[in-house]
């Protein structure tokens, strides 16, 4: 029998990494595949990581790839030259082009999940989307790649809660360890080429998330206090994290609460208005429904009450939505 031998990670980013200390596995990992940082840069990679020194720090053989896309022939050719019989994508954000993945003995296994599972909630940012969206669970999904997008079949399911206090970053933290925990689960059937692989649900219609970009991260203070402090939960770091202005100053909010239902005398104000300063820093913003707690904020500027927040004439951006009222679509 063929000794099994050439894993590789298909990563560029922070979670890649903890996968790569952290996977409890007996079978090791003897390839990275990876980009340089001026790539990540190009392609705004969120919590992009140069993964070369630690990477080779543990033995493994780091290829930096050409293209993010994997479609240069000399990233093609160099990666069917290692005769990989096995591949995870986590912290890799883009589609695995045909020409690779025949060249797997197995195959490569990455991870995409949503609030409703797939094949709803395909696309991009399903973490973030959920958090705006309000949802309560996440199902991660460890699945095969095809050339297509995030439609592979699925071999491993792991649901995990979503809760008041998740944010982008959290919810990283528990779909990497959700991806670990299948891998884990999952490795001797993968190894083996025992695995069952369960095709996602003909009979419903895929639906997809759209791409966010750091411009949509411009608050609306026309909604009301539950969706913002949902929405800046959602896009904090290790994104770019919500903004919104002081007359053409930017200021940017990475943690906020729901103070309270009640206004506390600030009833007459107008939405988006500072209404109260506190010695620590933290202010008050009166909202649609009550007041928002402002925590942890960037500002070039100090916070005074009375400050209007706004958009400096930029315009908020609008996503469709479905029947349902959420963001991910059919396509049309």
């Amino acid at each position: 029998m063929k000794t099994f031998e050439e894993i590789a990670v298909f990563g560029c980013k922070a979670t890649t990494l903890f996968l790569l200390e952290n996977l409890d596995i007996r079978y090791p990992v003897r390839h990275l595949i990876t980009i340089p940082p001026e790539a990540g840069q190009k392609h705004g990679v969120a919590d992009y990581l140069d993964l070369k020194a630690a990477a080779e720090q543990r033995g493994i053989q780091v290829y930096q790839a050409r293209y993010y896309s994997l479609k240069h022939p000399d990233d093609q050719a160099y990666i069917q030259s290692l005769n990989l019989d096995l591949a995870f994508a986590i912290g890799w954000q883009r589609l695995i082009p045909e020409e690779v993945l025949s060249g797997l003995n197995v195959g490569a296994f990455g991870m995409h999940g949503s609030s409703m599972n797939l094949p709803l909630g395909r696309g991009r940012s399903p973490m973030n989307w959920s958090i705006i969206e309000g949802r309560q669970v996440f199902y991660t999904n460890l699945f095969r790649y095809d050339p297509g997008v995030d439609s592979g079949d699925v071999v491993d399911t792991f649901k995990f809660q979503i809760t008041q206090r998740d944010t982008a970053a959290t919810m990283h933290f528990k779909n990497t360890l959700a991806m670990k925990y299948l891998i884990e689960r999952n490795i001797e059937n993968l190894v083996h080429h025992s695995f069952a692989l369960h095709p996602q649900n003909t009979t419903i219609t895929p639906t997809y998330y759209p791409k966010r970009s750091p411009e949509d991260g411009l608050l609306d203070w026309t909604q009301d206090v539950h969706a913002l402090e949902r929405f800046i939960r959602a896009v904090t770091r290790p994104f770019d994290g919500a903004f919104t202005f002081v007359n053409d100053q930017a200021l940017y909010i990475w943690d906020a609460q729901v103070f309270d239902l009640h206004d506390f005398g600030y009833e007459k104000w107008e939405t988006g208005t500072v209404v109260a300063v506190f010695e620590s820093g933290q202010f008050l913003v009166k909202c649609f429904g009550g007041l928002l707690l402002i925590n942890a904020y960037e500002a070039g500027f100090p916070i005074q009450k009375g400050m209007r927040l706004g958009n400096n004439g930029q315009p908020a951006k609008y996503f469709e939505r479905n029947p349902l009222g959420f963001f991910d679509v059919e396509e049309s």
